[in-house]
């Protein structure tokens, strides 16, 4: 950490696009307590996260401030103060979050949606809306992405979502990672197979079914008798067995909705540290329900593991009625941002 000339920093490239706000300046500059330290990027003494840090310290009079540096290239510089403004302090407005993700799209095109999404805050799908809005056009069926754990994927995952699904159909115990690493996709990928094996779907996403018309469809879990073979086919593999089909439907409905979102536990920790959440009574509640649920695969796992026979169905009932009142609570959430943008 530094003392810096507060006149040698350049307050430009912030991704918030109305700028600062006035209030949060004076709430600021009335603090009594020295300020965190900014962060400069050293190359161009520009500022990458603190620039209402740094107008509360001027509007204060002083003439130096903390700063600590960073050494990275300029369009690193902006995913810091993207990633950065999005776990603390004033939170960046969905519109702000939005364009961050098409900048970091055109200067890191080999990053995948996910690792785009969980810099800017946004669900992996608005990253994909927003590439194809781009107009990337036909991208090569060999072209590879950078995802979130470091390792190059292809982006077409036909033929590791195919040989997820014949691992899960052989040995369905095998754990997510495990899969992962045989069929060189992302667990969250293989955690998609596994649902829609559950629910008898194709495993193949529509968007990918439409490339071929020759593409087999899977419209049902097909019944297997016996020495019938039980090998899964180019494009579907038999659901599992051993529930009625109306309980095996309403259960996967549960686990898929459960396995949904990415990166739970990242993404609560985040949320945790937003001042709009964690200074309200209604924020706090939140917070806590959303932390219930923000447990790892493997703690699923063990749960689901341990649930007492003569309780299960009086369980499993139970987080169907709860999957579903999330469902509302996400489509009345969603709405109201809508209309607020809108």
């Amino acid at each position: 950490m530094a003392e810096v000339e507060i006149d040698s920093l350049r307050l430009t490239g912030s991704p918030r696009l109305a700028g600062e706000r006035q209030e949060h300046i004076e709430l600021l500059a009335a603090v009594p307590t020295p300020l965190p330290p900014i962060i400069v990027h050293r190359p161009t003494m520009r500022v990458i996260d603190g620039f209402h840090r740094l107008r509360a310290a001027r509007l204060r009079g002083d003439t130096t401030i903390a700063v600590r540096f960073f050494d990275g290239d300029e369009s690193d510089a902006f995913v810091l103060a993207v990633q950065l403004n999005v776990t603390h302090g004033l939170p960046l407005a969905l519109s702000d979050r939005q364009s961050a993700a098409e900048r970091i799209i055109v200067s890191h095109p080999q990053w995948s949606d996910r690792r785009v999404a969980s810099v800017a805050g946004i669900a992996p799908g608005t990253v994909g809306e927003i590439r194809r809005r781009l107009g990337s056009g036909a991208v090569d069926p060999g072209t590879r992405r950078l995802g979130q754990d470091g390792r190059m994927r292809p982006l077409d995952g036909t033929a590791g979502r195919l040989r997820a699904g014949e691992l899960l159909a052989e040995e369905p115990g095998l754990s997510l990672r495990q899969v992962a690493r045989a069929a060189g996709i992302s667990p969250e990928t293989v955690r998609d197979v596994r649902n829609r094996l559950r629910n008898g779907e194709d495993l193949l996403p529509r968007s990918r079914r439409r490339d071929s018309d020759t593409e087999p469809r899977h419209a049902s879990a097909p019944e297997v008798g016996a020495g019938a073979d039980t090998r899964p086919g180019p494009a579907s593999v038999p659901a599992p067995r051993g529930e009625p089909a109306a309980g095996r439907q309403a259960h996967s409905v549960a686990r898929a909705r459960v396995d949904a979102a990415p990166d739970r536990v990242v993404l609560v920790k985040r949320l945790t540290a937003d001042p709009a959440l964690r200074f309200s009574e209604t924020g706090r509640s939140l917070l806590r329900l959303l932390a219930i649920h923000a447990v790892r695969e493997e703690e699923w796992e063990a749960i689901i593991g341990n649930v007492p026979p003569h309780c299960s169905g009086v369980v499993a009932d139970l987080a169907v009625q709860l999957a579903d009142m999330w469902a509302d609570f996400a489509t009345r959430v969603r709405s109201d941002v809508t209309a607020s943008v809108g």
